[in-house]
């Protein structure tokens, strides 16, 4: 399975991408109530975040790197602590980020989704 699919099937599942042509098509945005269920899939499989990027009217407000952090990109504490300030500093954003799901979590065949 590639990465892509693998996003579509576990993580992004049942989640609505508000990018409507905005930018580029792979780029998937999500409003910040389907962001936090993102985050809780992306945890429960170990998959990477490296930056996450808050939008508001389809404009690029910022981004947080895990590097900011001093934390690996599996590292929850970084992305979750990233997602709480930029929700306290703003109502009404859309997030997206970059992710990496290892080699390993690919392989696997009999992948279980935890009901998020």
């Amino acid at each position: 399975m590639e990465q892509t699919e693998f996003l579509k099937q576990h993580v992004f599942t049942d989640l609505k991408n508000m990018n409507n042509g905005f930018d580029q098509e792979e780029i998937q945005y999500f409003s910040e109530s389907d962001f936090e269920i993102l985050l809780q899939r992306v945890e429960h499989f170990g998959i990477s975040i490296y930056e996450i990027k808050p939008w508001f009217n389809k404009e690029f407000l910022d981004v947080s790197v895990h590097g900011d952090h001093n934390k690996k990109a599996t590292d929850p504490r970084w992305y979750k602590k990233a997602f709480l300030t930029f929700r306290k500093s703003q109502t009404g954003l859309s997030y997206s980020a970059t992710y990496k799901v290892s080699k390993k979590l690919l392989a696997r065949e009999n992948i279980v989704s935890k009901d998020l």
